[in-house]
């Protein structure tokens, strides 16, 4: 795939070349050839950053989709009233009621893992910032993967995760929690995914664990020990391997959820306010 030559770009970790900050592009002035290259930059880099943005409601819909289509939302609630694609996230109170979920997002893990297509990407937009905390880490599983021995590879390549979105609901510190209705639950079942996924695009694998969501690993002896889970996520998260990002109000975090994982930092939430929308892109079966 080919990107624009004009579009100037820095690799979010220069080290690793993972990512691009994206230079002077406005996207809501952008003509179609500039958005074309940010599209094809996202599909070679695993993640952009866009800085200075000032994005309405339906800009911010208008650039995801570029992407593809707009994914829902499990949980309803915080719904942005008139465009149900964006989520809230923020812990700031409106007439004494939430106006956001908060804590959502802590724990390493991938969105929508415990879906048979698993959201393609998350776009992330900053309306509100706190001076400290509340960053957002990447962690490159295609480094990780091509990090592993040979041997190891191979065997890893043999194992696949039961995903649920009840086991989730059900054991989640923190965070957002929703009554499991029948209706839920039939529209949430369990999923088995690869712990190793390959990318649609051009095949590089990577490592694709997640925390939460995942209550047995099929193919080992002991499918319920989850002791190989948390020894593959501390080391896809070394920080060899993750980006930190740093908020500004008006950035677009735009990741690829195929390639990577990702979780938030906690931050003084008594003295200060995080407000940001949050949209994903539908996505493909994992292999």
């Amino acid at each position: 795939m080919t990107v624009l030559t004009r579009l100037r770009t820095t690799p979010l970790r220069a080290d690793t070349n993972f990512g691009a900050l994206i230079h002077d592009v406005d996207l809501r002035t952008a003509d179609r050839e500039t958005l074309q290259a940010v599209v094809d930059q996202f599909h070679v880099s695993g993640a952009i950053v866009l800085r200075g943005q000032d994005m309405r409601p339906q800009d911010l819909i208008d650039f995801v989709s570029l992407f593809g289509e707009p994914e829902d939302h499990t949980n309803f609630n915080f719904r942005m009233p008139g465009f149900p694609k964006i989520y809230m996230l923020s812990n700031k109170l409106v007439n004494g009621k939430p106006l956001g979920s908060h804590k959502d997002g802590q724990g390493w893990h991938t969105d929508y893992s415990y879906k048979e297509k698993p959201v393609m990407s998350t776009m992330l937009y900053a309306v509100q910032v706190p001076p400290e905390g509340a960053d957002t880490l990447l962690a490159d599983g295609v480094a990780a993967y091509n990090a592993l021995p040979p041997e190891r590879q191979e065997q890893l390549q043999r194992l696949r995760l039961h995903h649920s979105w009840v086991h989730f609901m059900e054991t989640r510190e923190g965070g957002t929690r929703m009554t499991i209705t029948d209706e839920l639950r039939a529209e949430n079942p369990d999923v088995i995914h690869p712990l190793i996924r390959t990318h649609p695009a051009d095949g590089r694998k990577a490592l694709w664990v997640s925390t939460g969501t995942v209550k047995a690993i099929i193919g080992q002896e002991d499918p319920t020990d989850l002791a190989l889970l948390d020894e593959l996520v501390t080391f896809a998260t070394q920080e060899k391997f993750v980006y930190r990002h740093k908020w500004e109000v008006g950035d677009i975090l735009m990741w690829d959820n195929r390639a990577t994982l990702h979780t938030g930092t906690p931050f003084d939430d008594q003295r200060h306010i995080r407000e940001a929308h949050r949209l994903w892109v539908r996505g493909d079966k994992p292999f």
